[in-house]
């Protein structure tokens, strides 16, 4: 993700507040606003495309559609072909869209039928519904969104691209598969999140020239994490010595299944806990320190086996492999006065559904299907509206939710943040473990120093996602869960 991005990140209503400001309170004029956008995805366009000399622009019937008819009156000026297709009657526009459409009407060019102007056309631009997007896409609209994404032409999406649902990354019926998406003002969270990121193709931000005290008093509905790591990882003071770090227990690793937990407990010492123990079904204790000596294992029979190494732990990680049997249950339940810090992910997520309780220093990391279960409801639900169902997961069970996937959200009761390192690479076993391992690794070294809950868990999420595009480097096929495990130490170390 672009360093140029901004970190915060507004919903549509947000955004109209701020247009609403931009406006009213610094008269700056809402046809001039409209002329700065439709510039700027000229601009834009004309820096992704060079060669391209046909433009085939979609209006729509509101000021989304009005940025188009700009762009296509600024292209014919600038000596390009220009074929606009009208989705609805212009006839119903008012206010600025209006105006750009009589703009546009006075060039002396005729509307085109959208098949000839998609087919002619070496560049299509999205000016279709925006973010004022409430209901499903149907009809000729849909029909016309289809024949965009069907059409040989890359895509620029005014905004956002047309279907995507601006505050939640969800995808309204159907959407347009954009090529580039050129936002304007402030950058909205469904294109960061969801379905966003696989429809926005790259992406850009224009804030239009909108001066800085329009967004004064108006907090963001998110920000994308981005850690300054010179002091998320300070300098170790020489004298430094194990058990400055902490003691991260990672309980898990059922009957059969010794890999989660050593992928947890790896990525724990890789972060830089001082010492990572883990508790581990007999049959493979073993085995896992002849691959990773620095572990330590223990083979934990019934939960008394646990007190020891609970006495001595400062932060614990549940559930990678830890089976939702008799084992992983009764030792979930021993869990359940432990006064610590705990991350849970995996089976351990699955027992929390089974028999939820709420806490408040604990930090749950369900992929889409695990947080449908913590709700009761099913995936498709979560991923309609991701913000929301993290926010629903925190008032259930209290603590913090890590809401994985594309554009992962960090949630705790004072706020939303979203995490855009990763690749799709790491959609692959394993993945979620390590991600464990490095929020237990981060808690038990108080990191970042002074941060809540919430601030070493979007962190843990940077640095997990940072390692995973390291490792990618030399494709995204294939990545392995245990291929970030030495990206780590670069991560945390640049």
């Amino acid at each position: 993700m672009s360093a140029d991005l901004p970190e915060a990140l507004y919903t549509a209503a947000q955004v109209r507040e701020l247009d609403r400001r931009a406006i009213e309170d610094h008269g700056i004029p809402g046809y001039t606003l409209m002329c700065r956008a439709g510039a700027a995805a000229l601009d834009r366009l004309r820096r992704q495309w060079p060669g391209a000399r046909t433009l085939a622009v979609c209006c729509g019937p509101g000021n989304n559609g009005g940025d188009g008819y700009v762009l296509a009156r600024l292209a014919l000026e600038a000596g390009l072909s220009v074929r606009v297709v009208a989705a609805t009657d212009p006839a119903r526009l008012r206010g600025e869209a209006e105006r750009a459409w009589r703009d546009w009407q006075a060039c002396g060019q005729p509307l085109s039928a959208p098949d000839e102007a998609l087919a002619a056309a070496d560049v299509i631009v999205d000016g279709l519904l925006g973010t004022g997007l409430t209901r499903a896409v149907e009809g000729d609209m849909a029909r016309l969104i289809r024949s965009i994404n069907r059409a040989a032409g890359p895509i620029l999406a005014l905004d956002i691209p047309s279907g995507l649902n601006a505050d939640t990354g969800a995808v309204m019926g159907c959407v347009v598969e954009a090529d580039v998406t050129l936002s304007f003002i402030g950058l909205k969270l469904g294109l960061m999140t969801g379905a966003g990121p696989a429809c926005r193709g790259e992406l850009f931000m224009d804030g239009l020239g909108v001066p800085a005290p329009v967004f004064d008093d108006l907090p963001p509905a998110a920000r994308r994490v981005r850690p300054d790591l010179s002091r998320a990882f300070p300098p170790r003071s020489r004298d430094a010595h194990k058990g400055h770090f902490g003691h991260v227990l990672v309980i898990g690793g059922g009957q059969g299944m010794p890999g989660a937990v050593r992928l947890a407990g790896e990525a724990a010492a890789r972060v830089g806990a001082g010492l990572v123990t883990l508790a581990t079904h007999p049959d493979h204790a073993a085995l896992i320190p002849l691959a990773r000596p620095e572990l330590m294992c223990h083979g934990i029979q019934r939960p008394g086996d646990l007190e020891v190494l609970l006495a001595r732990a400062d932060v614990v990680a549940v559930g990678p492999g830890l089976g939702t049997g008799d084992w992983g249950r009764r030792l979930w339940a021993r869990l359940g006065d432990w006064d610590g810090p705990m991350v849970v992910d995996a089976d351990g997520l699955n027992l929390l559904a089974a028999a939820p309780r709420c806490r408040e220093d604990w930090i749950l990391t369900p992929h889409p299907g695990e947080a449908a279960r913590l709700l009761g409801c099913d995936t498709a639900t979560i991923q309609a509206d991701r913000p929301g169902a993290a926010a629903a997961i925190v008032r259930r069970h209290g603590g913090v939710c890590v809401l994985k996937g594309v554009g992962s959200l960090i949630r705790d009761a004072s706020g939303l943040h979203l995490c855009d390192t990763g690749n799709p690479g790491m959609a692959s076993g394993g993945m979620g473990d390590v991600l464990t391992g490095i929020i237990a690794g981060l808690l038990a070294q108080h990191l970042p120093a002074g941060g809540s809950l919430a601030e070493s868990a979007a962190l843990g999420c940077w640095v997990h996602g940072a390692a995973a595009d390291r490792a990618a480097r030399v494709g995204e096929r294939g990545l392995l869960a245990s291929d970030l495990l030495c990206h780590l130490r670069e991560v945390i170390n640049s």
